[in-house]
C-alpha cells in the first residue's frame, strides 16, 4: 500500500521554506497593497528601521537575501525617496543606507500592522508553543550559521 506522505513532505527543510513562503506572501500581500512594497523592499527596510543605517553588504547578512535582490530593494527604495545613500568613511566603496524622514514614516505605519499580522498569525499557539518555536528558530538559524562559517 502506497505511503500517502511522500518523503518531500517530511523533509524539514521544505516545511520551513514553504512555510516561510506562506507568511512571506500572507504579509507581502498587506504590504504591497497598502505601501507598494514588495517582500525584499519591506525586509530591507525592517532592518534599517530596526538596526539604522547600514551597509548593503550588512543588509545581505542581516535579511540572508542575495546582494542582487538587495541591491535592486535598494535602489526603488532610494527611487522612492524612503531610503537614502551616504559615503561610507571608514570604506570608500561602499555607502552607508538609511531610512529617510519618509521612510521612517512609513515603517512606523507598518510596524503596527506586521506585529497584528503575527499576533493574528500566532494565534493558533500557546504562549508556550510560541516561546518554543522562537527558541528553536534562534537555534536552527544559528546552526545554520555555524555551517555556512565551516563551509567557507
Amino acid at each position: 500500500m502506497p505511503s500517502t506522505s511522500t518523503r518531500l513532505a517530511d523533509f524539514m527543510p521544505y516545511r520551513m521554506s514553504v512555510t516561510t513562503n506562506a507568511v512571506s506572501d500572507l504579509i507581502a500581500g498587506e504590504y504591497r497593497s497598502r505601501f507598494g512594497l514588495k517582500i525584499a523592499e519591506w525586509r530591507v527596510m525592517a532592518v534599517l528601521g530596526d538596526l539604522g543605517s547600514q551597509t548593503q553588504r550588512q543588509l545581505v547578512g542581516a535579511t540572508r537575501m542575495d546582494k542582487v535582490a538587495v541591491n535592486r530593494a535598494c535602489k526603488v527604495l532610494e527611487e522612492r525617496g524612503l531610503v537614502s545613500r551616504s559615503p561610507n568613511a571608514r570604506d570608500g566603496r561602499s555607502h552607508h543606507l538609511g531610512l529617510t524622514g519618509q521612510g521612517q514614516a512609513m515603517f512606523g505605519q507598518i510596524m503596527p500592522l506586521a506585529l497584528d499580522m503575527e499576533q493574528r498569525l500566532f494565534a493558533c499557539l500557546t504562549a508556550q508553543e510560541a516561546e518554543t518555536l522562537k527558541a528553536t528558530l534562534g537555534k536552527l538559524l544559528e546552526r545554520a550559521g555555524t555551517m555556512l562559517d565551516q563551509r567557507a
